[in-house]
């Protein structure tokens, strides 16, 4: 596969993340969240798994119990990001979900030097106060303008970053990058039911008017979405790779705008061109200059 399409796979899984913003705020009308987490993961693990069992036919070695030990502990992260976003969806707008959730991008090296003393190229440094300023314009000048929604979400963009960091740590050099989502998706199911018992009320008839946003985001959102994703990285650079899935969140303003009605000021829109320059500059700068080292 070349570059170009594997690009392309990467924008396409981008396109659908940003429509599943859409998908999962329409379904907090119907189900709580903890249950649209459940069955959502629960379709996503259907999905991958034949996938999942061809890919393990076709590798070299068996996995250890430590691999998925440690894909079980990044499915934890998975979950945590994913109940606050859920949760989050419940008080913001699909726009402003999409820009901060993409947050995560700037957050990977701060987390890399506070977990690992791993220090970032310095221009991470311009792009996070770049998004900070972005933030400040999306809460219309005033930190209180950003509802509880909002800093929800930017608190799971922290749980994705981390995700990012220990997929790299852990799982990167065993490929078997299927059976890390199978495995993270049946963590997501499985908590998820278990706080859907514990503290939410659950109808038929809840899921069933939400059955449309649910098949989307556990099938399409989640089970091929994430696929696209694990083969497009195969065939591109990472700093490419993080360009294309960051599109997610102008479709996700697309989406909403389009499908929900939803407006933005001008100043609103400043601020998520802001966090975009960001996490766009911090992937693309680091890479273009470690490609002029190499030249003769």
């Amino acid at each position: 596969m070349t570059h170009g399409r594997a690009n392309i796979l990467l924008l396409a899984a981008g396109a659908i993340w940003g429509l599943g913003f859409v998908a999962q705020s329409s379904a907090m009308d119907s189900v709580e969240p903890f249950m649209f987490i459940t069955l959502r993961f629960l379709l996503a693990v259907l999905t991958v798994t034949p996938l999942a069992i061809r890919e393990a036919k076709a590798a070299p070695k068996k996995l250890s119990h430590s691999d998925y030990f440690g894909f079980a502990v990044i499915g934890l992260m998975l979950f945590a990001g994913a109940a606050l976003q859920q949760i989050g969806m419940q008080t913001t707008s699909v726009t402003n979900a999409g820009f901060l959730t993409g947050l995560y991008v700037v957050m990977v090296p701060f987390l890399a030097v506070l977990l690992f003393w791993q220090w970032p190229h310095p221009v991470v440094w311009p792009c996070a106060l770049t998004a900070l300023a972005g933030i400040y314009l999306l809460s219309g000048g005033l930190l209180e303008g950003l509802t509880t929604g909002d800093w929800l979400i930017v608190a799971c963009a922290v749980f994705w970053a981390l995700q990012i960091i220990f997929i790299n740590r852990i799982a990167a050099n065993n490929g078997r990058p299927i059976m890390l989502s199978l495995v993270q998706f049946a963590v997501c199911a499985v908590l998820g039911f278990i706080v859907t018992l514990g503290t939410e009320r659950t109808e038929l008839f809840s899921i069933i008017a939400a059955a449309p946003e649910i098949l989307f985001a556990g099938i399409i959102s989640s089970g091929i979405a994430f696929t696209l994703q694990a083969v497009g990285q195969r065939f591109t650079t990472a700093p490419q790779a993080a360009i294309m899935l960051s599109s997610e969140a102008l479709f996700a303003a697309l989406f909403g705008a389009l499908m929900l009605g939803e407006r933005m000021s001008l100043q609103g829109a400043t601020g998520c061109a802001l966090i975009f320059i960001a996490m766009i500059t911090v992937e693309l700068i680091p890479a273009l200059r470690s490609r002029a080292e190499v030249k003769p």
